[in-house]
């Protein structure tokens, strides 16, 4: 009886069991049903398309692709010369190197050498790469170009073992992007530049921070270089600030001197220059912005030769009172930022060069400011400021204003906090400077605009020889020697026409003012370039030289 209730309700309908409504029904071939175990992707290659497919392989982002034939692939070609191998030579600058490896793409560099070893504990790329900003935001904020900044960061970068990074500066920001692999996620870091000031001593021992890093015979571990970087931060000045304002005083006096004044005018722009000087000094202090401290600075001389001017003419002096103003605008000129603008543009960094030359407007509108309010009240007091006081500046006295140009040289080397060592190589590259303006100009009756190029050319030849030889930056011996070169006297005949209401006057001494701090710009950084003519190239043959940016021609 059992076994008959058994058979029973094995032969139940299959309508009293609960299936399905996707079911097959009864009499049609049943699909077997899909393992538990191994379920399948919505991805997977169909069954019976490509059986070969379905075999898991592990394969390189290198491999070629499954579609690839040998014989179906276009002919290799290779040059005659073989194909260039890129080899870094170890006597070569690290700038040089740098420059070379960041205008290659990815993929054409070579493998980095491990210069300096970093600590056995967890990953070190987020603190090299830390340690790099850090390392570019000094040098960033101390005025140095574009181009430098990225070099200093891929060199440090590479040093400690990060070979795939890619640096970009812009004006107020640093980031840097590193890919371990082609599968892996890159990693990036940025910092921003909050803060600028001008110390080509601190600038000189980042530069000293840097070759010691990428030179393999010195050992700088990670901490080391942290440590040495901070010590670099909290370092002072290395002039007081009263021999600032001495300095700041003997460059006015020295400018006035070059465009003809005497030991009075001498005396009367050094006192208007160290006036203006204090003020910008108590401005900063106040917290007030830049603009409004080159206002304040540029007040107190263009006041001095205004003063000097309603003197004279009631005390029947033939002097030149324009020449204290021309002098107390050479202090306040900025000749740095305009050579830094025009350096990155040249380079192709056109968003840092738009950035830098925009500084550079909003100071000259501020000078004119500060001189036009003098200048106003002069008019005003019928002070007989005439426009042709200063044009016969450069004759008869060449040995007089080069010893000038030399001392002007001097203490804008100074105001730019350099170290002792180089101020004496940059005043005799300035005196060599005016002298060969002087010889082109005055003697030579050749454009003052072309001869302020040729001579800003071999500033910046020199100075880049000189940073080559001493592994550091350009900017201490190219800085402080074009400060005889500076257009403060056609600045000054362009302020005053327009103070005299004499527009077209004054628009062409401005557009010549304009047009002489661009052949300054352009003339120091093509004796630069000519420079490398000199010097050895980071790797032989020609796919190791300094390649350039492939632009379009206009079109």
């Amino acid at each position: 009886m059992v076994a008959e209730r058994d058979g029973a309700q094995d032969r139940k309908s299959p309508s009293d069991e609960a299936h399905s409504a996707f079911t097959p029904p009864s009499g049609t071939d049943q699909v077997p049903a899909p393992e538990e175990d191994s379920p399948t992707s919505e991805f997977a290659v169909p069954e019976g398309l490509s059986p070969e497919s379905t075999q898991e392989t592990e394969r390189s982002a290198f491999d070629p692709p499954r579609t690839y034939r040998a014989r179906r692939s276009p002919q290799a070609f290779t040059p005659a010369e073989g194909v260039p191998v890129i080899r870094m030579t170890k006597e070569a600058p690290w700038q040089d190197q740098m420059r070379t490896l960041l205008r290659m793409p990815v993929g054409d560099r070579p493998v980095a050498e491990v210069v300096q070893r970093h600590d056995d504990s967890g990953s070190a790329v987020p603190r090299v790469l830390d340690l790099t900003l850090r390392i570019g935001e000094l040098l960033l904020a101390g005025g140095e170009g574009a181009e430098d900044v990225e070099a200093a960061m891929f060199a440090v970068s590479r040093a400690y073992g990060l070979d795939r990074c890619e640096p970009n500066v812009t004006f107020t920001l640093l980031s840097i992007s590193y890919q371990p692999s082609l599968v892996d996620d890159p990693v990036t870091a940025s910092r921003t530049v909050r803060r600028r000031g001008t110390d080509y001593t601190r600038l000189a021992a980042v530069y000293t921070l840097i070759d010691d890093i990428t030179t393999e015979d010195t050992d700088v571990t990670l901490e080391e270089a942290y440590r040495r970087l901070a010590e670099i931060r909290r370092n002072r000045h290395p002039y007081p600030g009263w021999a600032l304002t001495a300095a700041s005083g003997l460059l006015a006096g020295s400018a006035s001197v070059l465009v003809g004044g005497g030991l009075l005018v001498f005396v009367a722009a050094m006192i208007g220059a160290m006036l203006g000087d204090r003020l910008a000094w108590l401005c900063a202090g106040r917290g007030i912005p830049e603009f409004y401290q080159f206002v304040a600075a540029a007040m107190p001389p263009a006041a001095m030769g205004v003063t000097l001017t309603l003197a004279g003419s009631a005390m029947n002096w033939e002097g030149r009172p324009s020449a204290v103003i021309t002098g107390g605008l050479f202090a306040l000129l900025p000749g740095r930022a305009l050579v830094a603008g025009v350096q990155d543009g040249l380079t192709g960094y056109y968003i840092t060069a738009a950035a830098r030359l925009l500084e550079v407007m909003y100071f000259f509108i501020a000078i004119v400011m500060g001189v036009l309010i003098a200048l106003y009240l002069g008019v005003q007091l019928d002070a007989q400021l005439d426009p042709d006081a200063a044009l016969q500046a450069g004759e008869g006295r060449p040995v007089l204003q080069i010893c000038a140009a030399v001392a002007l040289s001097f203490a804008f080397a100074i105001l730019l906090q350099q170290e002792r060592s180089t101020v004496l190589m940059v005043s005799l590259n300035g005196g060599v400077a005016w002298t060969v303006y002087g010889a082109m100009h005055v003697t030579g009756g050749i454009s003052p605009v072309a001869a302020t190029a040729v001579a800003a050319g071999l500033v910046g030849l020199f100075g880049q020889l000189f940073s080559r030889y001493q592994f550091a930056s350009a900017l201490p011996y190219v800085t402080a020697a074009i400060g005889p070169l500076l257009p403060g006297s056609a600045t000054y005949f362009g302020l005053l026409g327009l103070a005299q209401n004499h527009v077209d006057d004054g628009l062409a001494s401005l557009s010549k003012a304009a047009a002489l701090a661009m052949a300054i710009a352009i003339g120091v950084n093509f004796g630069g370039e000519i420079s490398r003519l000199f010097l050895k190239v980071p790797g032989p043959g020609r796919g190791s030289s300094r390649r350039a940016a492939k632009r379009t021609r206009g079109f």
